[in-house]
């Protein structure tokens, strides 16, 4: 039996590798990978390098072995998710896996936005499955900003259309220890989490921070869906990329982002990152 995830040269894969490791002996883990030379410094670690595509399902064969608790990171690709995650259930079900982790969205079934579509189709597929399930519901990374200070510093204006919309929002470390622990621990089959941040901030919050610690005047501005839509396209976002994330403000603004339910601290053992201190790592590593 081993410990397998998917996406594993990703950026969350590679945090959740990282957090197995400090537990988890190298040679129990197996990761997923469609580039082996780019996971190399896996391998190097002690860490089984198994092959395989989304996209194609006949390489995911041998991807799976029987007993393993499998991580499955959802696909990149918006709107190429659901085949992709389709493949992947049915190899793991083919291999009689014993345990499926899933990555979706927070608010799971209810979760009315765009993005959401394919992790709920997603979890219905592997309950029809009858696969031995856990489901990730993460919400937003604290990162999906402030990897992206440059134009708010540039326009000196942190721009949405969420209007007093809060996010519970956590970094990808700490939803990386949250898939850690579920992967080792025990009594989370046929469990949904629902995980986010301890607090919930604003966007003028978020603005605030930005302001102190890099010492510039940052306002939040809101606008209108379709202004935020010109703006996203004007920076050289496709159109429905663009229309994606103005939809996830929509959401924000409705509060389904917003919750806190705890869930996280819990299977991590300790309070969630602040949205302040990765605003202040973020700033001082340029």
């Amino acid at each position: 039996m081993s410990i397998v995830v998917t996406g594993a040269t990703g950026e969350l894969g590679s945090l959740v590798i990282d957090r197995l490791l400090e537990t988890v002996p190298a040679s129990k883990i197996a990761a997923v990978v469609r580039n082996k030379e780019k996971a190399a410094g896996l391998a190097a670690r002690g860490v089984e390098l198994r092959v395989a595509d989304y996209d194609r399902p006949e390489t995911l064969t041998g991807a799976f072995r029987a007993g393993d608790r499998v991580l499955l990171i959802s696909g990149s690709e918006v709107g190429k998710r659901v085949p992709q995650h389709t493949a992947v259930i049915d190899a793991a079900k083919t291999a009689g896996v014993a345990q499926l982790a899933y990555t979706g969205v927070l608010g799971g079934p209810d979760a009315d936005f765009q993005l959401a579509a394919e992790h709920k189709v997603t979890e219905q597929l592997i309950l029809d499955s009858g696969l031995p399930y856990t489901f990730l519901r993460n919400g937003w990374y604290t990162e999906n900003y402030t990897a992206n200070l440059a134009p708010v510093l540039e326009h000196g204006a942190v721009v949405s259309n969420a209007g007093d919309g809060r996010v519970a929002s956590a970094t990808r470390a700490d939803y990386a220890a949250a898939a850690a622990a579920v992967l080792t621990g025990e009594d989370h089959l046929g469990k949904a989490y629902e995980l986010s941040g301890d607090v919930a901030w604003s966007f003028a919050e978020y603005a605030a921070e930005v302001s102190k610690a890099t010492g510039k005047e940052i306002a939040y501005k809101n606008v209108p869906a379709a202004v935020h839509q010109e703006i996203l396209v004007g920076a050289g976002l496709p159109e429905d990329f663009a229309a994606i994330l103005v939809d996830v403000d929509e959401a924000i603004a409705r509060g389904l982002l917003a919750g806190t339910s705890g869930d996280l601290a819990r299977l991590i053992g300790r309070p969630t990152t602040p949205m302040a201190e990765t605003v202040a790592a973020a700033v001082a590593a340029g």
